[in-house]
């Protein structure tokens, strides 16, 4: 029998989720373990083979992990202490960025500090031109030099971006080369081998990102290794990337930065997984667990990417509009927005007494005042546990349990009693300023791209989802809901259902335009004779392997740009071919097109190789708990419907159609269906909400 284990790290819990290739499935959750996250990970694991009859670690072939340490790295200011080499002129482009800021009115908005401080920051004597030419040539003496100067400030990585490297890497190379030879202590990133792609300010910044987490998740990876190996598992390790797949341990430590946003991206792709069993083309992928929400957009079954990703902002996410908050990283990152609203997001009154609910998250540790953990700050989670969402006592295996009454006290004495309002009003008020919050999210993946969500069904997961996605349908107008199986650990499933995958781009020249098609599909040849080499070198065969082709167009004098996908069978006519998407994608985005003399170019060639998954594809088991049969709990709606006594039955009790008001209750989560909400279980394990008069 062989098994494949997939671990998701969340800000609260760590999910942990096995199947076998005879269908059978294990999952387990445990208290996230931050700041050293991957022991959760290792105990998690080492605690299912315990619980799993006749598995050890001979049967795992291979472990598929989900985690945040690059992002909380570069959220938490946590990084190696980084240097970067330059061509001269241009050691201040980490501080000028971009002319983008987040709040158009706030003038006294100030730019995040660079990763890199000045003092770390060195320029090297060479030039090449943008057609190649050699303009000042690469010294000896000046590397030597600021040999010298690394070993001073006791750089633990060194970030290597020259100008026109993404075409020309020599000069970038030949330092890699010296630094190896001479400081082969310190991690070196060069943005040839990061991104090769234009633009100087993204390229760098780009760079000092991996560089600025390459050691911190090399010593992650390392750690979690060595914890497999403890417990007889040599199988593969393989890391979730932002881009929705999978990839080698040994490439997760060298580019971390494609890594940043490895956990949501796995829930997206069980977002598609589910969609596609249940025969759903469009779908709103909304992710809500312990300490952020997410949403991501999939449209005629295909998963949205964007070209680039800020990190660190109240709303991270990719935007055409605004910015300048965070740091920007310029890789292939599934389009997902994230809002800091969970089931830890801590509710609190400003100096107004204005209620507010995040960002700001009690997490693991101490966790939501209800779990017992030493927390002393109301959360949603103790919010929905009072409005009877969450029931009382013990959840997830016993590892916690529920105190209501711990939950009222908080809430009334840090929000009811202040606001004068009733305990179940002010835990309503929390929950419903939640919903708004994630809202944000959604708009910016929907209406802010030029989608209606009333064209897609929503599917909900996540520890918290389930409980809040009756409410923001509402508001959208979404006409069905769908709860996977064990929704609260689907990110983790999702991991399973994902395969190898591998991103290139190449910038693109438009010198004459009757060549253009010839010239796209030499790059096109070029990257994919480059990537089947680097999954050859993986163990992968050639026929295990699928391309995708893409490539980034503009109107002449724009600076943004939009991705138009390329099949095999439109390279007859490209050129026609690559207008016409890109006209009708830019005018569902910005609602009209450019006037008929408007010329088009082609800025980047895109190519996406992939293997897809080799583990299970069969439907998911739901996670439950046995409910007692004819349990009932009060649960608050808000109006007009106010306090009603509610069902609480397992998924497997639900009959073909019921109406609301219900709650179905599972190991995991709990899916709370509204009194103007009908619910249903498909073929697929899924509960259908609808509403009653749709």
């Amino acid at each position: 029998m062989s098994v494949a284990i997939g671990a998701d790290v969340g800000g609260t819990f760590t999910d942990i989720i096995v199947m076998d290739d005879r269908g059978g499935m294990w999952t387990h959750k445990v208290p996230s373990t931050p700041p050293n996250f991957e022991q959760a990970v290792i105990a998690g694991i080492h605690q299912m083979l315990g619980i799993i009859s006749g598995i050890d670690g001979s049967d795992i072939m291979t472990v598929m992990h989900g985690t945040t340490v690059a992002t909380n790295a570069v959220l938490e200011r946590r990084g190696a202490r980084t240097a970067l080499i330059t061509t001269k002129g241009f050691r201040d482009i980490l501080e000028l960025r971009r002319l983008r800021v987040p709040e158009l009115f706030n003038l006294f908005f100030n730019k995040p500090e660079p990763l890199v401080e000045r003092a770390l920051r060195f320029e090297v004597d060479e030039r090449v031109s943008a057609t190649g030419e050699v303009l000042s040539t690469l010294r000896e003496d000046d590397l030597f030099h600021i040999k010298s100067k690394l070993e001073e400030c006791n750089a633990e990585s060194v970030a290597v971006c020259l100008l026109h490297a993404y075409a020309f890497p020599e000069h970038e190379r030949k330092i890699g080369d010296f630094l190896a030879r001479h400081l082969p202590g310190v991690a070196v990133s060069l943005s040839c081998d990061v991104l090769r792609e234009r633009r100087e300010y993204e390229r760098t910044a780009t760079t000092v990102v991996n560089s600025y987490v390459r050691p911190v998740m090399r010593k992650y990876l390392e750690q979690m290794a060595a914890g497999l190996e403890d417990m007889q598992i040599k199988a593969p390790l393989q890391v979730m990337q932002s881009s929705g797949g999978l990839t080698p341990e040994t490439d997760a430590a060298d580019r971390p930065v494609y890594m940043l946003e490895s956990g949501p991206a796995a829930g997206v792709h069980a977002a598609r997984h589910i969609a596609r069993r249940a025969s759903l083309e469009n779908v709103i992928s909304f992710d809500m667990g312990g300490t952020t929400a997410k949403a991501s957009l999939i449209e005629n079954g295909a998963i949205s990417y964007c070209p680039e990703y800020e990190v660190g902002s109240s709303l991270s996410r990719s935007s055409r509009l605004v910015g300048g908050a965070g740091d920007i990283v310029r890789v292939p990152t599934i389009d997902i927005a994230e809002v800091g609203a969970g089931g830890g997001s801590i509710a609190y009154l400003d100096g107004a007494g204005s209620l507010h609910v995040g960002p700001r998250s009690a997490g693991a540790v101490p966790g939501p005042v209800c779990y017992g953990g030493g927390g002393d700050e109301p959360t949603l989670t103790d919010a929905n546990a009072v409005l009877g969402f969450i029931r009382s006592g013990p959840v997830a295996n016993g590892d916690v349990v529920i105190d209501v009454a711990a939950a009222r006290e908080a809430i009334d004495e840090r929000i009811a009693r202040p606001l004068g309002l009733d305990i179940l009003e002010a835990a309503f008020g929390i929950h419903r300023i939640a919903n708004a919050s994630t809202m944000r999210a959604i708009s910016a993946v929907s209406t802010q791209r030029g989608r209606d969500p009333r064209d897609f069904s929503l599917i909900a997961f996540g520890g918290s989802g389930p409980i809040h996605a009756a409410g923001i349908a509402r508001e959208f107008g979404v006409n069905r809901i769908v709860i996977p199986p064990a929704p609260g650990l689907l990110s983790a499933a999702g991991l399973l259902f994902s395969g190898v995958e591998h991103h290139d781009v190449r910038s693109f020249s438009m010198s004459d335009p009757q060549t253009i098609g010839p010239d796209l599909l030499k790059i096109w040849d070029d990257l994919e004779e480059s990537m089947i080499a680097r999954f050859r070198h993986e163990g992968y065969k050639r026929h295990q392997i699928t391309m995708e082709r893409s490539a980034d167009l503009r109107y002449v004098g724009q600076f943004s740009e939009i991705r138009v996908p390329v099949s095999s069978e439109k390279h007859k006519n490209l050129i026609a071919f690559l207008g016409k998407s890109f006209e009708t994608e830019y005018e569902k985005l910005y609602g009209h097109r450019g006037p008929g003399e408007s010329v088009i170019e082609v800025v980047s060639a895109r190519l996406i190789g992939k293997v897809p998954a080799a583990g299970p594809s069969a439907k998911l088991i739901p996670a439950t708990i046995r409910v007692p049969a004819n349990e009932w709990r009060s649960a608050y709606f808000g109006r007009p419907w106010e306090a009603a006594e509610t069902r609480v039955l397992n998924r497997s009790d639900v009959a073909t159609c019921m109406p609301g008001p219900a709650l179905v209750d599972e190991y995991d989560s709990t899916t709370v269906i509204p009194p103007d909400m009908t619910f249903r279980v498909d073929d697929e394990n899924n509960l259908i909400l609808e509403p009653t008069n749709a």
